[in-house]
């Protein structure tokens, strides 16, 4: 059975694992290979689960943002063009996920986890790929490929963070504080998106999800205090791991029926 607002033991494990999901995307990426598998362990249905992550963790994401505001006026002539592509591509990528059958979705899940997974696991070398290419992209296709990275956020979101970075190192003439606050503030219109999507539809579960917006805030707030103190490669190469444990799990689960 789903976690209810009686349950102060499972609520309170999902503000601790919001906070851990939160101060991962901030130092590392891949928050969410913590947060949604520890939903669906929790009896949450595949795509409630998808919804109430993205709707729990999305104010992590804003007060990291936050953090960022004094890059602001450097960032704001990228900002600009690749706002609404954002909008466009969350805006239908949560409302695909909203009309998707839960049998889809389940076979769906463990390759959207692999794919997640894969990128964290290969985001040093996507980066120093897209580094090595230069500013190569016009403004255009960086908007058609900010679309196509915030459709797949707002369907799952598990590693867009890392897309967005490939594809801003390939447009924008920028240095990594600047890239990084680009790809934040956008990863923020994603989830909100998402997130109003997820609510009109009436897809999350409250209780858990407020467990994790509290949680989230928390590791939001203090990221950049762990960033400081933890080796982000070894982070990176711990969460990629279990995110293939968890994959193949899903994986065998889906092929066996379970």
């Amino acid at each position: 059975m789903p976690p209810s607002l009686d349950d102060p033991l499972t609520l309170g494990l999902l503000v601790v694992v919001g906070a851990i999901a939160s101060g991962i995307n901030s130092v590392a990426g891949g928050g969410s290979l913590i947060s949604f598998p520890t939903l669906i362990f929790l009896g949450i249905p595949s795509l409630q689960a998808n919804a109430t992550n993205s709707v729990g963790l999305w104010p992590g994401s804003l007060s990291g943002a936050w953090g960022f505001r004094n890059v602001l006026p450097a960032t704001k002539k990228h900002l600009i063009p690749l706002a609404l592509p954002t909008i466009i591509g969350a805006s239908l990528g949560s409302w695909l996920v909203s009309v998707t059958d839960k049998k889809i979705f389940d076979i769906a899940v463990p390759i959207l986890l692999f794919v997640a997974t894969g990128l964290l696991w290969f985001q040093p070398t996507i980066r120093k790929w897209a580094q090595a290419r230069g500013h190569a992209l016009s403004t255009p296709a960086a908007m058609m490929l900010q679309m196509l990275v915030a459709l797949y956020g707002g369907y799952f979101g598990a590693g867009m963070g890392i897309m967005m970075l490939a594809v801003f190192f390939l447009f924008m003439e920028a240095n990594i504080h600047e890239i990084n606050a680009v790809k934040t503030i956008l990863g923020v219109f994603i989830n909100l998106m998402a997130s109003i999507v997820f609510v009109l539809k009436g897809m999350i579960l409250l209780g858990p999800a407020l467990a994790l917006v509290a949680g989230s805030l928390v590791g939001g707030y203090y990221a950049a205090k762990w960033s400081q103190k933890m080796d982000p490669e070894l982070l990176r190469k711990i969460i990629a791991t279990y995110g293939l444990a968890m994959s193949s799990y899903f994986a065998i689960r889906t092929i066996l029926g379970g």
